[in-house]
C-alpha cells in the first residue's frame, strides 16, 4: 500500500463544501471526501506552520518534539522519528513536494523543492509550482518498484491572497477601494501587520474583499489538486494509495481581530480539515463526528502500514477504526480534549472539549485580549461571547486540567515545558515606507513620521516562514 499526504497549508475546515460552506470553493476536495471519511471535529494543537507540521509529520506532541513557534533556533531532536524516515526504515520510496527544508526534508529520498512565479503583483502561482513539483514526485514514485510515501505541501491559502485569474475576483463583484466604507479600519489600525497587509492589499477599504480572496484562493488550490488526481488516476496508482488531506492551521479572518494571519488559539486557527480516501477499505460517505487531532495522523498511516506497534506509542490514536465503520458516528472521536499551544505571535495554552474552550495567556498579548477566555463552543462556535465571569467554576475545572496535562507530559518525556521556556518570536511584519501610509482614510501617499528601513521586528532567530514577500523570496 503507498501513501500521500498533502498539507494544504493555512486551510480552515469551514471554507470547504464538504464542511457545509455555502460558496463553491472545493469540487474536488468535496468528491474525495463523498468517496471516503472526513473529520468533523479535528483539530491542530500547535500553531503555526512549525509547529504544526512537526506534529502532522512526527505524531508527537510539543512537549515531545519542542518546537514551539516560527524559530530557527531550535531544531527537532534526532531522537524522533519523522514519518518519512519510519517508512523508509521499512521499505518504501519517499519523496516529498516541499520548501520547507530543515528537519522537514529528513527520511525522504527525493526532496522537490519550488519556487513559484510572482512577476505579476497581483496574482501569484503558488498553486502550479507545487503542482509541478507533486507531478514529478509522483512520476518518480509510480517508475520504481517499492511501495511509496509521498508528502505535497500547497502553500494556498496563505497570505498574500493573489489567486492568479480567473480565480481572481472569483468570489467578488464590488469596489474593494470604495470611499466611505470603514470596515477595514481597524485592519489598518493592526501594528504587527498593517505595513504587510498594505503590501498585497493597499488602500483596501472593504474587508469583505480580503474574505472573499481567501476564498478564491482555496478554488485554486482545489484546482491544481485536481491536476495530481488526475495522474494518480493515469498511473494505476489510485487504487493501493491511500490519500490524507488536511492543514497546518487554519486562519482567522474577521472573527476576532487577529485579521487574516493565524495566531489566536479560536477554532477558525485549530479546526482543520481531515479528508481520507483509502478505495476497496474506507467506506464511501464515513463521517467521524468526535474530537480528532493531528496527533492521529502518523498512528494511522503506520496502522495501515502493518508498523504501528513497531513505533508506538503516539500523541494520538489510529483512526483506522473510525475509518472503515462506514456511516456517521456522532460522538465517536480518539479523545475527550485537546491541548493546544501557540508561541510566534501570542503565548497561550488552550483546552478544546466538545463542549467548551478555554485559553490562557502566558503573558500579555500584542492585542491586549483578556488573559483568560471561556467559550461554550457547544452553543458558541464563533467564540463571540466570553463566559468567564458566568462560569468561574469552569475555568477552575478546566485550569487544572490543563495543568495537569503540563505536568505529566513534562514528566512523562523528561523534557521542560518549552512553552515557558522559549520566547515569542516575531512582533510586528512588513516593510514601512516613508511617503505611505497604510490606512485607508489617509490612503497611498500620505506622510508619516516613520523612517525608511522601519518595519519588520523579530526576536534575531525569528523566522518568517510563509510571509512571503519579495519576487524570488519563497521561504
Amino acid at each position: 500500500m503507498n501513501f500521500m499526504l498533502f498539507s494544504l497549508d493555512t486551510l480552515r475546515a469551514d471554507r470547504l463544501g464538504c464542511y457545509g460552506y455555502g460558496r463553491v470553493t472545493s469540487p474536488h476536495l468535496d468528491r474525495i471526501a463523498a468517496e471516503g471519511a472526513l473529520c468533523r471535529s479535528h483539530f491542530s494543537p500547535h500553531i503555526p506552520t512549525y509547529p504544526g507540521h512537526t506534529t502532522m509529520l512526527t505524531g508527537r506532541d510539543v512537549y515531545a518534539h519542542q518546537i514551539t513557534g516560527q524559530s530557527g533556533a531550535y531544531e527537532l531532536s534526532t531522537d524522533i522519528p519523522t514519518l518519512a524516515e519510519m517508512l523508509a526504515a521499512n521499505g518504501y520510496f519517499t519523496a516529498a513536494a516541499d520548501n520547507l527544508g530543515r528537519w522537514f526534508r529528513r527520511g525522504f529520498e527525493v526532496y522537490e523543492g519550488y519556487e513559484w512565479d510572482s512577476s505579476e503583483p497581483r496574482e501569484w502561482r503558488k498553486g502550479e509550482a507545487v503542482t509541478s513539483a507533486a507531478l514529478n514526485v509522483i512520476n518518480r514514485a509510480a517508475a520504481q518498484n517499492k511501495p511509496f510515501f509521498a508528502f505535497v505541501h500547497y502553500w494556498d491559502p496563505h497570505t498574500p491572497y493573489l489567486p492568479p485569474r480567473p480565480f481572481d475576483r472569483m468570489f467578488y463583484e464590488a469596489d474593494e477601494r470604495a470611499p466611505g466604507n470603514a470596515s477595514m479600519d481597524a485592519v489598518w489600525d493592526c501594528g504587527a501587520f498593517k505595513w504587510y497587509f498594505r503590501e498585497w492589499m493597499p488602500g483596501v477599504t472593504d474587508i469583505e474583499f480580503p474574505k472573499a480572496q481567501y476564498d478564491a484562493e482555496v478554488a485554486y488550490m482545489d484546482t491544481c489538486l485536481a491536476h495530481v488526481l488526475a495522474r494518480i488516476e493515469e498511473l494505476g496508482l489510485a487504487q493501493d494509495t491511500m490519500l490524507i488531506f488536511t492543514s497546518d492551521h487554519g486562519e482567522e479572518l474577521d472573527e476576532h481581530g487577529c485579521w487574516f494571519d493565524h495566531h489566536g488559539l479560536y477554532d477558525t486557527n485549530t479546526r482543520i480539515p481531515l479528508i481520507a480516501k483509502l478505495r476497496g477499505v474506507i467506506p464511501a460517505g464515513t463521517q467521524v463526528g468526535g474530537l480528532t487531532q493531528m496527533t492521529d495522523i502518523v498512528p494511522t498511516v503506520l496502522d495501515y502500514a502493518g508498523l504501528l506497534d513497531a513505533y508506538a506509542p503516539f500523541g494520538g490514536c489510529s483512526l483506522r477504526r473510525l475509518f472503515e465503520a462506514g456511516g456517521e458516528t456522532a460522538s465517536a472521536g480518539t479523545c475527550d480534549a485537546v491541548h493546544m499551544t501557540e508561541n510566534t505571535w501570542m503565548k497561550k495554552r488552550a483546552l478544546r472539549t466538545a463542549e467548551w474552550k478555554l485559553i490562557r495567556a502566558l503573558e500579555p498579548d500584542l492585542h491586549g485580549f483578556p488573559p483568560v477566555e471561556l467559550y461554550r463552543v457547544a452553543d458558541d462556535p464563533l467564540e463571540a461571547r466570553n463566559l468567564v465571569e458566568q462560569f468561574p467554576e469552569v475555568v477552575g475545572e478546566l485550569t487544572a486540567i490543563m495543568e495537569a496535562h503540563v505536568a505529566f507530559r513534562t514528566a512523562e518525556t523528561g523534557l521542560p515545558d518549552p512553552i515557558t521556556l522559549q520566547p515569542v518570536p516575531l512582533k510586528r511584519v512588513g516593510r514601512i515606507v516613508a511617503d505611505a501610509a497604510p490606512t485607508a482614510p489617509g490612503g497611498p501617499g500620505a506622510p508619516v513620521a516613520v523612517g525608511v528601513g522601519q518595519g519588520d521586528e523579530k526576536l534575531p532567530e525569528g523566522d518568517f516562514v510563509g510571509y512571503v514577500r519579495d519576487e524570488g523570496e519563497h521561504v
